[in-house]
């Protein structure tokens, strides 16, 4: 049996939606992973074992206007810690 969190598949999306107005020092896989995690960890999981269910639970997240909010104040916040404090390689140190 295979659990998936949905919330990872919503903050990818609002990540990847937003990328541009986010203005990311760095946009690598490194720096991508770690606005992820930080966004994750600071969010509630949406676990489920139904894959069919993965794109109404994702409807339903877009469709909550405070909870898309909240998704989206999250991901801007760390996208903010991660840009100010980039740990990988493409940033050079002044």
């Amino acid at each position: 049996m295979t659990i998936y969190n949905v919330m990872e598949e919503v903050v990818r999306d609002v990540l990847h939606q937003y990328k541009n107005e986010l203005h990311l020092s760095c946009d690598c896989d490194r720096c991508i992973d770690d606005i992820m995690a930080i966004s994750l960890n600071q969010l509630k999981p949406h676990y489920i074992v139904n894959e069919k269910h993965r794109p109404y639970i994702r409807a339903g997240h877009v469709a909550d206007r405070q909870g898309a909010t909240n998704i989206l104040s999250t991901v801007v916040k760390a996208a903010r810690i991660v840009s100010e404090s980039p740990r990988c390689e493409n940033i050079t140190k002044e």
